[in-house]
């Protein structure tokens, strides 16, 4: 095995945190990993150090983000209103995917991972973020599942097993970037958001799938934490992490966000 793999994974709990506060950390994050590889390659191996993983969970306020692939005009209103009328943001990001939205409510993962350190294989690590959301959505008793074609997870669709589960609503949305193996960006899982603000997108650029949240489905409001203690398990069995809290680090984040 090679001595330079490492499956340990430090895990941020952040809490409401501006989003491009957390999108420059994972860049900076990203960025890290990457320096580190590229020195390990020309190092000897006695000196090559493993590198990092990171698993980062917040929420945002209001804000919508487009991806690269995304087409501008799914954003159904213009940027002004956005902040004059819905106190929102908005930004063009380097992730696949079309456009969503990221609000307080709704639980956001960002894993920053060395691929190298686990498999590199993209689409498994796709369907094994999709698995880790769908099976939290089973422990809260909600059958979910993928559609194909389309990435994220969704209610009412379960391949053909479920078919009498009413019509196709999103409960999470998905959109990463990896360069040299290396993940950022990540999920969106709407828990008790406020579903108002997607009337204002074509989400994802789907025009006829509705979206739903966890509180919607269940009747009422779950708290985030709990939620992501959830996800955070079945992420740490699927791909098999040795999960390590990093609390003081995560502190240092929270401090930045404030000033």
């Amino acid at each position: 095995m090679n001595s330079r793999i490492n499956k340990e994974v430090k895990v941020r709990r952040i809490g409401l945190i501006d989003y491009k506060t957390a999108w420059d950390e994972q860049e900076r994050l990203f960025a890290g990993i990457v320096d580190q590889k590229l020195l390990n390659r020309t190092s000897p191996t006695e000196d090559q150090v493993p590198t990092p993983n990171y698993l980062l969970f917040c929420e945002h306020p209001p804000v919508y983000t487009l991806g690269t692939s995304g087409h501008a005009e799914n954003l159904l209103v213009d940027e002004a209103r956005l902040t004059t009328e819905l106190g929102a943001t908005f930004f063009k990001i380097r992730r696949g995917g079309d456009i969503t939205f990221h609000g307080p409510g709704q639980l956001v993962g960002y894993p920053i991972l060395d691929l190298d350190n686990f498999f590199t294989d993209i689409h498994r690590y796709m369907r094994l973020l999709e698995e880790s959301i769908i099976l939290t959505l089973a422990d809260y008793g909600l059958r979910a599942g993928r559609i194909d074609g389309l990435t994220g997870v969704w209610l009412g669709y379960d391949s053909d097993t479920n078919p009498a589960a009413g019509p196709a609503r999103k409960i999470c949305a998905m959109g990463v970037k990896a360069s040299r193996w290396v993940t950022m960006h990540g999920f969106a899982l709407n828990v008790n958001t406020d579903l108002r603000y997607f009337d204002h997108i074509v989400p994802c650029g789907i025009t006829d799938k509705a979206v739903t949240s966890l509180a919607a489905e269940l009747g009422h409001d779950v708290p985030l934490d709990e939620v992501a203690d959830h996800v955070q398990r079945h992420v740490a069995e699927l791909f098999e992490m040795k999960i390590i809290e990093a609390q003081e680090e995560t502190n240092k984040i929270k401090e930045v966000a404030r000033t």
